[in-house]
């Protein structure tokens, strides 16, 4: 009886540390503000779980959705010719992300980089509540920039 007791207290404890685990991992999951002084671009991203529960991002929203011909701006310069047509605001720019909680950030991801139609690795991670930094590199994490996106819903 004493081992059955033990065991389902073991059990007890693993799933609740689970659901906290959980928990700091889907912090992530929302909407956030990006104002980016090198593409003089302002968007919102909408971060989400895909169903293998690794973390993604979309653009959802941007501040000017016409180049200055007037015409809409289109993923471009997209490596893959299937996405060059892909609406400004529908653009997929994170991919793959998963949470460390050792280290409290979301790693192994990638960004992409519209502007220039490059993938970049990337890792995530909170600085306050609702300010997230987001850090595409090559190679290795010294080898790149950081951007800061802020937390709206």
């Amino acid at each position: 009886m004493n081992f059955f007791k033990c065991f389902i207290i073991s059990i007890l404890c693993f799933l609740s540390l689970s659901a906290v685990a959980q928990t700091a991992a889907d912090k992530i999951l929302g909407v956030y503000y990006i104002s980016d002084d090198q593409s003089d671009e302002d968007c919102k991203i909408k971060i989400t779980k895909n169903s293998a529960g690794l973390y993604e991002g979309q653009i959802i929203w941007v501040k000017n959705p016409t180049f200055k011909d007037g015409s809409p701006k289109r993923d471009i310069k997209n490596p893959d010719p299937k996405k060059r047509n892909t609406p400004g605001d529908k653009i997929k720019l994170l991919y793959h992300f998963r949470y460390d909680s050792k280290e409290n950030r979301w790693v192994d991801g990638e960004i992409y980089d519209p502007v220039h139609g490059k993938y970049y690795k990337s890792r995530m991670w909170f600085e306050k509540e609702n300010v997230l930094r987001v850090r595409g590199y090559i190679g290795v994490p010294a080898f790149g920039r950081t951007m800061t996106w802020k937390k709206i819903g």
